[in-house]
C-alpha cells in the first residue's frame, strides 16, 4: 500500500494522486505540488489515505506544501493574465485567418507556459501563429485542439433539464453514448430532444441504460405474439417502466386489453429489436 492524496486542479477535473512526503493535508487545502510541468497550484479532494500500489502511476509526485497567500496572490495574477492573453490571441488568429475558436487559455502556475484551447472543424496549421504569440509573450506556447464536448466541460452552462451540464460538474470523463441507448429507452430520435447544448448525445442517456437493457430482456416488444390469461394475442403498445402492455387478440375477436409483462408468456416476435450501436 501507498501513503497519497487526492489532488484535484479543476473544479469538474479528475483527481490525481500525490505524496504526502510525511506531512498532513486536509480535504479543501490549497497546495502547491510537483508535476511533470512544474509547481502547480490544487486542491486536496481526500486527505492522506492508502492505496493499493497498482493504482499508482510512477513516479509518483510530491504536494510541497499547504498555498499561502503569495500563491493566491500569483494565481489570481495568471487568472488576470489569461483574460489578456485570450483577447491578444483572439486578434492574432483573425491576423493569421485561421479557422478556429478560441475557447479557453491557461497559464501555468510559475507562469512559463501559456497553454490556448481551441475547436476547429479540421486540421489546422498554426505554426506561424505558435511563433507569433511566442515573441509576443515570451513564453512556450502550447495549442491544444479540443472537440465540442470539452469545449462543453470548460466553459459549462445550462442544460435542457434545468441543471448545469453533468461534464461540469461531476463528470471525470465522457462516457460512450450511443443512438442505441435512446431507442432501448423508446425515446424520441429527434436531434434536438436527445442532443446536449454540445451538439451530441446527451451524456445522461447512459445513466439508466443498464436499468432498460434489463427491462427489454423481460419484457416482450411490439409485434410480439404472447399467451395470456385471456388467450393468445399480439402486443401492440409497451410501457417498459411499469411493464404494462397492451395486447390484442390474435383471432382479431374482442377489443384490446391491459396485461402485465408478469402474467404472459412470450411465443414468438420476442424481445426488443437490436439497434445498431454507434457511439458518439
Amino acid at each position: 500500500m501507498t501513503q497519497v492524496i487526492s489532488v484535484k486542479f479543476k473544479d469538474s477535473g479528475k483527481n490525481y494522486f500525490f505524496s504526502p512526503d510525511g506531512k498532513t493535508y486536509n480535504v479543501g487545502e490549497n497546495v502547491i505540488v510537483e508535476t511533470a510541468n512544474g509547481l502547480a497550484f490544487g486542491t486536496v479532494a481526500e486527505g492522506n489515505h492508502e492505496v493499493e500500489d497498482e493504482r499508482v502511476v510512477p513516479p509518483l509526485k510530491k504536494a510541497l506544501r499547504v498555498a499561502n497567500n503569495k500563491d493566491l496572490q500569483r494565481l489570481e495574477e495568471n487568472k488576470t493574465k489569461e483574460a489578456d492573453a485570450f483577447k491578444v490571441c483572439e486578434e492574432k488568429i483573425a491576423a493569421h485567418k485561421l479557422d478556429m475558436k478560441l475557447v479557453r487559455v491557461e497559464y501555468s502556475f510559475d507562469g512559463g507556459k501559456i497553454t490556448f484551447f481551441f475547436t476547429s472543424d479540421g486540421r489546422v496549421d498554426f505554426r506561424e501563429l505558435v511563433k507569433d504569440l511566442a515573441n509576443h509573450f515570451h513564453s512556450r506556447i502550447e495549442l491544444r485542439q479540443i472537440g465540442v464536448r470539452d469545449e462543453a466541460k470548460m466553459l459549462g452552462g445550462i442544460g435542457i433539464c434545468g441543471q448545469p451540464y453533468c461534464c461540469k460538474r461531476f463528470l471525470d470523463d465522457f462516457l460512450p453514448v450511443s443512438i442505441k441507448m435512446a431507442k432501448e429507452q423508446n425515446l424520441s430520435l429527434n436531434p434536438t430532444k436527445i442532443s446536449g447544448s454540445c451538439g451530441r448525445l446527451m451524456c445522461c442517456l447512459n445513466y439508466e441504460q443498464e436499468s432498460y437493457e434489463y427491462l427489454n430482456s423481460i419484457t416482450p416488444w411490439v409485434g410480439s405474439t404472447v399467451k395470456t390469461e385471456q388467450g393468445v394475442g399480439i402486443v401492440t403498445d409497451v410501457n417498459l417502466i411499469t411493464g404494462n402492455l397492451t395486447v390484442k387478440p390474435k383471432e382479431g375477436e374482442g377489443a384490446p386489453y391491459k396485461t402485465n409483462r408478469k402474467h404472459v408468456k412470450i411465443l414468438g416476435g420476442g424481445k426488443a429489436k437490436k439497434a445498431e450501436d454507434t457511439e458518439e
